[in-house]
Order: structure tokens, then sequence, then C-alpha cells
């Protein structure tokens, strides 16, 4: 087992919820730190507050990661005087690495809104508020039939799911033909002879971004020195991405009923609900946070009611006024959840990839609301 760097920890973060998903305003990834330092120990929180970071210290780990950055706005300088300032000092001076995954983590399939959604029972659930989606490639390439499930295996982790369906390829045999010259040295034949072999044309679709790497395991795998294959940019578009989630409840309820589970599951002493607690609800959206300006998106998609946080008085009468139940689960409860998640998720991936490093949540953190 290798011990992995901060930028192996902030590569594979880039693979869960890739820091180019981010909404422009948003400032995510390495925001302080060394990304050659290494990582054996990481701590996983919300915020990074002084609680966070004293933690993260405290258990002398090397890197933490939070959903809200450390660093938002563009900083004119770094005075002591500054509590902003002297915690970004407190981590530079402890050798703390902090990398932050906000919107792009909000996004991201299997992020926080998925996570949300699979607390609350939100089932088939698709974007609330479409913020873009994959480019596709097809990868063709040609391999000697007896290599094709090497070269195959190699391109899974890169090809794209198909509904339900994930190892989607397509597979046929044919001969190929080559004559290698002087200073080659082929797999299969001899200098100056035409070969003919039997090969499989191998397809599989990918992400356009994912492309360089998925060509560069392809070519690890294959038995060629000079492997002959296509890219085809396509015109189907991929899976839509975006904020928040709608989805719908496996059994109709009333508005109680349902904010009685979201204060349940969010273990809350108490949610504040718009609309009236009898109406029946079944089609759901969802935003951890501050999901208010997505109000109209919701009422697009048909939903009943909005689980958000940080609604305003004029947020509820808006919604009032267009039909919509609201259910405010507040800030911290809707987007804590995320520490635990991502803490097992990263172990997953940091395990599938060999590399050794303890990863654990944060204990510190708590709601800043208090309930008198």
């Amino acid at each position: 087992m290798t011990t992995p760097k901060v930028s192996d920890i902030a590569g594979i973060i880039n693979k869960i919820a890739p820091f180019a998903f981010a909404e422009e305003w948003d400032n995510v990834g390495l925001q302080v730190g060394d990304p050659a330092a290494p990582a054996e120990r990481i701590m996983v929180a919300l915020d990074p507050i002084p609680e966070a970071i004293d933690a993260a210290i405290s258990a002398k780990c090397s890197l933490l990661l939070t959903h809200h950055p450390l660093i938002f706005r563009p900083l004119n300088k770094l005075s002591l005087s500054d509590p902003q300032s002297a915690l970004i000092a407190r981590a530079i001076r402890h050798d703390l690495a902090v990398v932050s995954l906000h919107t792009n983590y909000d996004i991201a399939s299997g992020g926080l809104n998925d996570l949300l959604a699979e607390r609350l029972g939100v089932q088939d659930c698709v974007p609330l508020k479409v913020t873009g989606g994959d480019d596709l490639v097809k990868l063709a390439v040609f391999v000697p039939r007896d290599h094709a499930e090497r070269v195959h295996d190699a391109l899974v982790p890169f090809s794209r799911f198909i509904g339900n369906y994930s190892d989607c390829s397509f597979r046929a045999l044919g001969t190929g033909t080559f004559k290698p010259l002087p200073g080659a040295e082929p797999f299969v034949g001899t200098v100056g002879t035409r070969e003919y072999v039997e090969e499989a044309r191998l397809e599989v679709l990918l992400r356009r971004g994912e492309t360089g790497a998925a060509v560069n395991a392809m070519l690890k795998a294959h038995p060629y020195e000079e492997p002959a294959f296509d890219l085809y940019p396509l015109l189907n578009k991929g899976e839509e991405r975006g904020l928040g989630r709608a989805g719908r409840l496996a059994t109709p309820m009333t508005l109680g009923e349902f904010a009685a589970i979201v204060k349940d599951q969010l273990a809350l002493p108490a949610v504040r609900v718009v609309g009236d607690p009898s109406r029946q609800v079944k089609k759901v959206a969802l935003c951890g946070g501050s999901g208010a300006s997505l109000m109209k998106d919701a009422c697009f998609k048909g939903a009943d009611v909005l689980v958000t946080g940080d609604i305003k008085y004029h947020d509820a009468r808006e919604a009032e006024a267009a039909g919509l139940a609201l259910v405010d689960a507040g800030h911290f409860a809707t987007e804590h959840l995320m520490v635990r998640g991502l803490v097992k998720r990263l172990e997953k991936e940091l395990a599938d990839r060999g590399l050794a490093a303890e990863v654990i949540a944060c204990e510190s953190e708590n709601e800043p609301f208090i309930y008198l």
C-alpha cells in the first residue's frame, strides 16, 4: 500500500465531483497547502471553521476536506488580526492542506443532493436545475482477438453507463493487415512481410473529458507497438447534471407526515413548513443548503414540496402564491450528511487504488442555531 499525496486526494475528489462542475462564482479545489505533501490522515468537515481546523491539527491530519470553501472571495491581504487570515495562517503553520468541494459536490452524481434524496426516501431523481451535461466520444480500437478482454477491462473504468447498465461495449471480429517496416518491433509478424491478423474491433462510450485518460489506459493494456484506434465525437447527449434533485416518494403522504420524516431523518428538533399539513405530497424537490432560488424550477418540475434551508419570509409568500409547499430543514442539517457520505466514498476510492490513508469525520461541528 502506498501513502497518497495531497494531489492524489485532490485527483480522487476531481473524479468523484469534477471541479469543472462548480458554479462560476464558486471557489473549489486546493485552498492552502503543499500538493506534494503526504496525506496519511484526512479529516472531512462541512465548514472550515476554527473547530474543524483545530480538530484536524489535534488528530495529526495533513489534509482537511471541506464542503464550504476556506477562501471564498479574493483576499486583499493576510493580516493575523483578521479571523479568516488567522485561520489560513494556522493551517499553514501546522502543515494542514485544505481542499474544498462545494457546488461541484452538490451537482455530482452520488454527491450531496443524492445523499439527501436517499436519506429522505426520494426516488427516481433527476437534476432540479440542469447546469450542464456530458459530451460523449466513442472510442474504437482494433486489438488481437485473444487480447480484447484485457483491453476492454482497461477501458471499463472510463466507459459510460447506458441507463442501468455498466461495462457496455461492442465487439466485432475481422482481419487486420499491416507490414512492419525497418526499425519496428512488432508484437506479431516479421519486418518486411505483410501480416494478416484476426482482430476484434472494440467500441466503448466515453465522456469527452476522460478521453485522454482512457486512451492512455488502452495503450498500456494493448499488445501492439502502434495500436490503431479512432475517436468519434457524438451528437448523442450524455447524462444531464445540475443543482438540486427532483423525484418522487414511494407512497404519497401528507405534508405533515413528510415533514415529520425530514425532521426524524435529519435529527432535527423542528422544521419550518409552508403549506397545509394535510395536503398530499408525492413529487419532491430538494436542495441541500440554500435552495430558495430553485422554487420556480421545483414548480416547473411539478413538485408538491421543496426541501431546503435558509427560507426567507418573502420566499415563503412566493411559494404560497405558487401552490408549492416548503420544508425548511436548515442549511446545516441538509448538508452535514455529506461528511459521513464522503468519508465512506473516499475510503472505497483509496482501497480501489491501493492507497493507504486514514479518513475520519470531524466530530466537533454543530448547528449554529439553537432552539429555546
